[in-house]
């Protein structure tokens, strides 16, 4: 009887055209291949999104505690590189104080100064051309700005770091001066109210100039910022918060 069946199968497969032959297999084959298994798709990873950290400068004043506005362009001028890498100078007309960094910005020393008798941050034109003894009171002003200085000698020999050429500004040793000037005992009082008695140059203590502005400027050039007592550094130099990043400046006035 099963030979009869199969022999029946395989006379009906033969006669079929070739698509019926396919299915009448797969109908009647006992072991059916597995039905596809779908796979799913993988999970699309979190989206990973780096966000740059920005770290800023800042000048290491060690122990001191400086003026906001001393702090302020001394961070700026090592954050943005506009000290070109070299040491710096900060003169704070409003203390009479002087500050020495280095190139990396770290504070190598503090010091008193006297300054031009005259308050005001612009010198008058020509200045530097005019004779000491013939020099008008009102003409007698410590510039504020930015200034490459370096090392140099005055006609008497003596060590000076020459500021500005045009108008004969320069930072130097304390000079005597006249007997009414009292130029040693301005320098040791406590208050900057009486620290304007100069023509407009800056005079520093001897030692001070000796071992803290010689050894910064020595071999190099460097940047002095004199701070203006009329307006702000923020105006005078474009100088920004550090901590709030370059878009915090104020666009520098253009004399």
């Amino acid at each position: 009887m099963r030979r009869s069946a199969s022999f029946g199968l395989l006379a009906l497969v033969a006669c079929m055209p070739a698509t019926g032959m396919a299915q009448a297999w797969a109908q009647n084959w006992p072991i059916k291949p597995p039905a596809p298994v779908a796979t799913p798709a993988p999970s699309p990873s979190p989206a990973v999104h780096a966000v740059a950290v920005r770290i800023p400068f800042k000048a290491d004043f060690r122990d001191a505690a400086p003026p906001p506005e001393v702090k302020l362009v001394a961070d700026w001028a090592l954050d943005s590189t506009d000290n070109r890498g070299l040491p710096y100078l900060i003169v704070d007309k409003v203390d009479a104080t002087v500050f020495v960094f280095d190139a990396r910005g770290r504070l190598q020393g503090t010091g008193p100064a006297l300054l031009g008798i005259t308050p005001g941050d612009r010198a008058p034109a020509g200045v530097g051309a005019e004779k000491l003894a013939a020099m008008p009171v009102q003409d007698r002003i410590t510039p504020a700005g930015r200034f490459v200085a370096s090392l140099d000698r005055d006609l008497h020999g003596q060590s000076i770091l020459w500021i500005d050429y045009a108008s004969a500004l320069a930072l130097h040793r304390i000079v005597k001066g006249t007997v009414d000037e009292r130029r040693a005992e301005r320098m040791q009082t406590a208050s900057s109210q009486d620290n304007r008695i100069s023509y407009g140059c800056i005079n520093v203590p001897a030692d001070f100039f000796d071992t803290v502005v010689i050894p910064a400027f020595k071999g190099t050039s460097g940047v002095v910022y004199i701070l203006p007592e009329m307006g702000t550094a923020r105006e005078t130099f474009g100088a920004y918060d550090v901590d709030s990043g370059p878009g915090s400046h104020v666009a520098a006035k253009v004399p």
